[in-house]
């Protein structure tokens, strides 16, 4: 039976493709103010601008391409049984070829009904208007867990993480909950790593690899495919 690798993946693994970060110096917030595009409220008060943000995130995603990053994550699945957590709303997991993909925060490529949360629609790179609606007669939403919002996937990615026999962390500051809470769940003799050019704080023992996503799991990719 194949050991089985759980990784935890943010904005940092999709960086080098180009796509925006957030909490970076130069990143999203710098521009918008979460409470203006990425709360229920914002959404409320003003929904074209926020439907707008998104429409240029998706956009910015279709002109964007999977990285090494991504391809050496697809490269495990010859020896590993691979199952990916990511953070970010973006497919450029699926593009790479990866057959395990778990969205926490959504995805860009998705929309659903305001009033029911399980309604969920492909819109692929279309732009969602005012006007668009969801099949239950609703106004179309992105498929993006707000600010304030529960985080459906968490239990699910929760379950996977206790089953994991390597941990790996990807391109998050482990700063944002309920995500960064899934390393309590990995079992305490799993093997942990994490690839990030930055501090990251953890609770636990872990390998650190630090550098930027291609370089760091590159690395670590031909240590594990040599195990």
């Amino acid at each position: 039976m194949k050991k089985k690798i759980v990784v935890l993946t943010g904005a940092g693994i999709s960086a080098e493709s180009g796509i925006s970060t957030f909490r970076d110096s130069d990143g999203l917030w710098e521009h918008y103010r979460v409470e203006d595009v990425a709360t229920h409220e914002a959404y409320e008060r003003d929904p074209e601008l926020v439907l707008n943000f998104y429409n240029e995130r998706r956009r910015q995603l279709f002109a964007a391409q999977p990285n090494e990053a991504h391809r050496q994550l697809v490269r495990l699945e010859e020896r590993y049984d691979v199952r990916i957590v990511t953070q970010n709303i973006d497919d450029l997991h699926e593009r790479a070829g990866s057959t395990h993909v778990l969205h926490l925060h959504g995805e860009l490529t998705k929309g659903r009904s305001d009033r029911n949360p399980d309604l969920i629609v492909e819109v692929g790179n279309r732009d969602i208007r005012l006007g668009d609606l969801a099949p239950d007669g609703t106004q179309l939403r992105p498929h993006i867990v707000w600010f304030g919002e529960a985080v459906p996937n968490i239990e699910p990615a929760a379950e996977l993480c206790q089953e994991a026999d390597i941990f790996l962390v990807v391109g998050t500051s482990m700063a944002v909950y309920p995500a960064a809470g899934l390393i309590h769940y990995v079992p305490r003799a799993a093997e942990c790593y994490v690839v990030d050019p930055k501090e990251v704080p953890v609770s636990r023992p872990v390998t650190f690899i630090r550098e930027v996503a291609t370089r760091g799991v590159t690395e670590l990719v031909n240590k594990l495919m040599q195990q």
